[in-house]
């Protein structure tokens, strides 16, 4: 599978709850899990059930990040991953920063240039990703 997004996150479906039109899918990272939100049709054309090999997806633009690695109380966002910065690189505006999960996986997003500034994200630096389940693409082989 080759695509745009450099979030490519392989896991295990741990859990699938239906409901009338999406479920939701959470994928264990191993040693973190991410829900996704998709369409109950999707699930099942994909054969989308606990214990399947699965890939999270998530496009740089749709990661945000906080300082700390303190999970965040009282936000919708289902997704909130601690890590440490890897990398910044940053361009005329935006930039692109790289935390490193606990399990060894790495998640890239894209922020402004301001942002990475004010939250303070250096190299080693803890950090925190927070994406929404609607966010999530759910792919297999």
């Amino acid at each position: 599978m080759k695509i745009s997004a450099p979030n490519q996150l392989k896991g295990t479906v741990s859990s699938v709850a239906e409901g009338a039109v999406n479920g939701i899918v959470t994928i264990d990272l191993g040693g973190a899990a991410v829900k996704a939100s998709i369409a109950m049709e999707a699930i099942d054309d994909l054969g989308i059930k606990e214990g399947v090999d699965a890939y999270a997806i998530i496009k740089a633009t749709s990661v945000m990040f906080a300082a700390g690695s303190e999970r965040i109380a009282g936000i919708s966002a289902r997704n909130q991953l601690a890590g440490t910065v890897e990398s910044v690189k940053k361009g005329a505006v935006n930039g692109h920063v790289s935390l490193k999960l606990a399990d060894g996986g790495t998640i890239k997003g894209s922020i402004t240039n301001d942002a990475i500034d004010e939250l303070g994200l250096t190299e080693g630096a803890a950090a925190l990703v927070i994406v929404k389940s609607t966010d999530v693409i759910v792919g297999v082989e």
